[in-house]
């Protein structure tokens, strides 16, 4: 089909994509010796000493918020640990690829699909972590189908090269989760930035939305208005307007739950950064860190790892390991980091000129800083925030926006 551009939304920023790795293709890392699993809200159904296969079921969702997890290789349970961020399992990989998948379902219900997704715990894995099965047994009216391949933070290609390199297989996912929700239509949108990825669906029977190179245009809300020029309301989500929106490799990783069995155990992961060797590796869910260190630029000097994007990931430590939503480490170096400390606040409102939710996001500063949360939430409106960052990175201050705007929800959200 032929493609259209899609709308403007308010506010955002022009950024440079830096996308040092788009040309590479994607590539197998060398399995590791040890996976460290997160297991989010699940509960563990082995203890140490275990065996289990690449693909077994690990453990199980509790609650609605929570997702499956299946071991990434096969091999021995050798430690269950509790971190701050969370509880994780450590399998001794015996690399003899023992896979205990489902059955492929052939010609599958739409309850047999929202099944599959639940069973094979796929959650969003362009950052958000929600779980898939959620969304698509939700028993709204959804319409739409919106595949995101925005991928508008800089230095991330892994979107891009799986669309460029499994193309149909995203399509086929896409419509197993179109059927699942009973939506007519499924539109690919990608931005502009991406001319190979939108050729390819181009002749794909899906629409193509064309997104303006604008941060953050892959934010839901964001993109569901210039793509469908619909608006979610505050405190509603896009369901109450007809949309489902899903990440492209999440798509992906449907198609292989319903076709081949193959639960949520590995994900493409990029490596940028002027620290590192740009890559686009497929990774077992777990792989540490240290599992990338052959491929740090032995002539830079890292300063600071991410896992996500350099708008909205999280630094982290030498333990840190691949979950289903990292994707990508940047190993950064002291020209990609501005680390001047905050001078006082000039009341410029660039911050608010580029929110892409109309807040102030120096009002929120400010009344989080007097740890008076309720007005941050009156005057700033802190709780629609969507984390992306654009406030911090657009103030001549450098205030940490950022940082209030979390600590903010967070405490509100404990009140409730």
């Amino acid at each position: 089909m032929n493609a259209y551009s899609g709308k403007r939304f308010r506010g955002g920023i022009r950024l440079s994509s830096e996308k040092l790795s788009r040309s590479l293709p994607i590539e197998k890392i060398q399995p590791p010796d040890k996976v460290t699993i997160p297991l989010g809200n699940a509960r563990a159904i082995v203890k140490t000493g275990d065996r289990v296969c690449r693909g077994e079921l690990i453990a199980r969702r509790e609650g609605k918020f929570s997702a499956n997890v299946h071991a990434s290789v096969s091999g021995i349970v050798i430690l269950t640990e509790a971190r701050d961020e969370g509880d994780y399992l450590v399998i001794e990989n015996d690399f003899s690829a023992r896979n205990r998948f489902s059955e492929p379902l052939r010609s599958p219900t739409p309850i047999q699909i929202a099944e599959r997704i639940e069973e094979a715990g796929i959650v969003g894995m362009g950052g958000a972590g929600f779980p898939t099965a959620v969304k698509v047994s939700g028993g709204k009216n959804i319409d739409i189908l919106l595949l995101n391949g925005a991928e508008c933070e800089p230095y991330l290609t892994a979107d891009d090269r799986i669309m460029r390199e499994r193309a149909p297989e995203i399509v086929r996912g896409g419509q197993y989760l179109a059927r699942a929700v009973g939506a007519k239509r499924i539109v690919a949108a990608i931005e502009k930035n991406k001319p190979e990825a939108i050729s390819l669906f181009e002749k794909t029977e899906l629409e193509v939305c064309v997104l303006n190179e604008r941060y953050p245009a892959g934010s839901e809300k964001q993109l569901i208005y210039s793509a469908t020029g619909r608006k979610v309301p505050p405190t509603r989500f896009p369901a109450d307007i007809g949309v489902l929106v899903q990440n492209v490799a999440t798509a992906l990783a449907v198609k292989e739950a319903v076709e081949e069995g193959k639960p949520l155990i590995e994900r493409v992961v990029t490596l940028s950064g002027k620290g590192a060797i740009p890559k686009n590796l497929l990774c077992p869910i777990g792989t540490p860190l240290s599992s990338f260190f052959p491929f740090v630029n032995a002539n830079a000097d890292s300063v600071r790892v991410l896992d996500g994007g350099i708008m909205t990931g999280t630094r982290v430590g030498r333990n840190a390991a691949v979950a289903k939503t990292t994707g990508g480490f940047l190993f950064l170096t002291k020209d990609e980091i501005n680390d001047a400390l905050p001078t006082p606040c000039i009341n410029c409102g660039k911050c608010a000129s580029v929110c892409p939710m109309r807040l102030m996001p120096m009002q929120i500063e400010f009344y989080a800083g007097t740890g008076n949360f309720t007005l941050a939430q009156k005057y700033g409106g802190v709780l629609a925030c969507i984390g992306c960052g654009a406030c911090s990175y657009i103030c001549p201050a450098r205030r940490p926006l950022n940082e209030a705007i979390r600590l903010a929800k967070n405490e509100l959200r404990r009140k409730v």
